[in-house]
C-alpha cells in the first residue's frame, strides 16, 4: 500500500484544517517545497498536495508553488494535486507544471464527462469527500445530494478514487474502516483512503482492507504521531 504524505497549502503556507473547517486551521510551516523534499528524503514515492485557496474560491493563487514543488520532486517522487481543479485548462496547466496525477472533486461530481476529457491529459483521481455518506463539494462547504455509493459508479475513466470522511479529517481518531470496505467492494477502481489516521495501528487496519491502493495522511506526521519511515514500513509492499 502506498503512503501519500499530505501538504495542504493556504496562503502559501503548509496548514491542516479540522473537519474541513477553514476557521479551524493549524499552520505547520511556510515552505511547501522543503516539506515535500523532506517527505521524499524519508522514502515517500508520492506526495499529495491540496490547494485549499483554490478549493474554496476557484482562484489558483498557489499554482506557482505547486510548480516549484513538482520541479523539486522531479526524479524523486510523484506529485498528486487537488483543490480547485475545475477545467481542462487547470489540468493542462498542472500537467505542464510537472504534476503526475490530478484530483478532481467538485467539478467531477458536477460534470462527470469532464473526467473523461481530463483523463486524456493526465491520470485523474476523483475525490469523493463525504459526510455520513453524502458527497460534499466546493471545499466541503456544500452538500451535493449525491451518495458515495452512487458516485462510485459514475467515473469509469478514473485512475483511483480518493475517499475522505470529512468528519474524521484532522481528528486523528481513526479511519472509517467499515465504510472504506463497503466502498472497495462497490467498485473495481482502486481507492486511496483519507481522513482520520492518527496511529500506526490505524495504518495496520487499512492494510487489511482489500483493494485499497494507498492512504493519505498529514496531521499525524506533522504532530509526530509517527514518521514517514515508520508508516512506509507498516504499509509495506510496493511504494510505486
Amino acid at each position: 500500500m502506498i503512503l501519500y504524505p499530505a501538504i495542504d497549502i493556504r496562503g502559501g503556507c503548509v496548514v491542516r484544517l479540522r473537519q474541513g473547517d477553514y476557521a479551524d486551521e493549524t499552520i505547520y510551516g511556510s515552505d511547501p517545497v522543503a516539506a515535500a523534499l523532506a517527505f521524499a528524503d524519508a522514502g515517500a514515492t508520492w506526495v499529495h498536495m491540496v490547494d485549499l485557496d483554490a478549493a474554496r474560491s476557484g482562484d489558483p493563487v498557489n499554482r506557482s508553488i505547486i510548480g516549484e514543488v513538482a520541479q523539486a520532486l522531479r526524479g524523486r517522487a510523484k506529485l498528486q494535486v487537488g483543490g480547485g481543479v475545475r477545467t481542462l485548462t487547470d489540468v493542462n496547466q498542472l500537467a505542464t507544471a510537472g504534476v503526475s496525477r490530478v484530483v478532481m472533486g467538485s467539478a467531477a461530481v458536477s460534470n462527470p464527462e469532464l473526467v473523461v476529457q481530463a483523463s486524456t491529459v493526465l491520470p485523474i483521481a476523483v475525490g469523493l469527500d463525504h459526510r455520513d455518506g453524502e458527497i460534499a463539494i466546493h471545499g466541503w462547504t456544500k452538500a451535493s445530494g449525491l451518495s458515495l455509493v452512487a458516485a462510485l459508479d459514475m467515473f469509469r475513466t478514473a485512475t483511483v478514487f480518493v475517499i475522505t470522511d470529512i468528519s474524521r479529517d484532522g481528528m486523528l481518531q481513526g479511519p472509517d474502516i467499515d465504510g472504506l470496505r463497503l466502498a472497495a467492494n462497490a467498485t473495481t477502481i482502486p481507492i486511496i483512503a483519507s481522513g482520520g489516521v492518527g496511529t500506526l495501528e490505524h495504518l495496520v487496519q487499512l492494510v487489511n482492507v482489500p483493494k485499497l491502493q494507498g492512504v493519505i495522511t498529514g496531521k499525524a506526521i506533522y504532530e509526530n504521531c509517527f514518521s514517514v519511515q515508520e508508516a512506509i514500513q507498516v504499509l509495506g509492499a510496493s511504494q510505486q
